[in-house]
């Protein structure tokens, strides 16, 4: 067999949109990066009329080009909290004011085989727009973010997509060291805000797109 482990992931990701389907999420298979940004530019967007968007932060997300697209259309705006030269008090404004926005994009740390989003943030402004705000929500997701249960959801995050991500932003954290969790007290601790999804609240709001690759922390 041609790409055993592609293939294998094909079956694994049916089985995972079978049970977020089944709590209520719209979900969307991609063979590659290449395909899900094709699916949220010619399918996801033009189906929700969003005349604005806004970002959390995602590795995957920012690797897509998909962000960059979105800001080329003409009559969408893009409240974008992360651009360059912003004031921290102007960037709070915007990451505010992206939680009113009609489609909010971004990752999540991880998925569950039962069909649950697990979050973890530094200010919040993630995991607010997932679970309230937003009109629509897409989450971009790499198979290497697939866990079994919520305890091991919530153990790769604190040991490793936490760490990596206090790493990628130069923070001066235990972990930086470490690279697991010290359950630190450090002012620029990233580990503040939980969330869990269970299910997606109007049905379809949330939208998750699987994709056949490893991607992001």
């Amino acid at each position: 067999m041609e790409k055993p482990v592609e293939n294998y992931w094909q079956i694994r990701l049916k089985e995972i949109k079978a049970s977020l389907e089944e709590n209520h999420f719209d979900v969307f298979l991609a063979e590659d990066l290449s395909s899900a940004r094709k699916i949220v530019l010619e399918e996801i967007l033009p189906g929700t009329g969003a005349k604005s968007v806004a970002r959390g932060g995602s590795v995957t997300l920012n690797t897509s080009g998909i962000y960059e697209e979105l800001k080329k259309m003409p009559g969408l705006e893009v409240v974008d909290a992360f651009e360059k030269d912003l004031t921290p008090e102007e960037a709070a404004e915007r990451r505010k004011k992206s939680l009113l926005v009609d489609l909010f994009i971004t990752g999540t740390n991880a998925v569950t085989e039962t069909g649950v989003l697990v979050n973890l943030d530094m200010t919040g402004n993630r995991t607010g727009a997932i679970t309230y705000g937003p009109k629509n929500v897409v989450i971009l997701v790499g198979r290497n973010k697939v866990v079994p249960d919520l305890d091991e959801a919530m153990f790769r995050v604190k040991n490793y997509a936490a760490p990596a991500n206090a790493m990628r932003l130069d923070k001066k954290t235990p972990c930086v060291k470490t690279s697991y969790c010290e359950e630190c007290k450090s002012p620029e601790r990233i580990c503040n805000v939980w969330s869990i999804t269970e299910k997606s609240f109007p049905k379809g709001r949330i939208k998750v797109v699987l994709i056949n690759q490893d991607l992001g922390l």
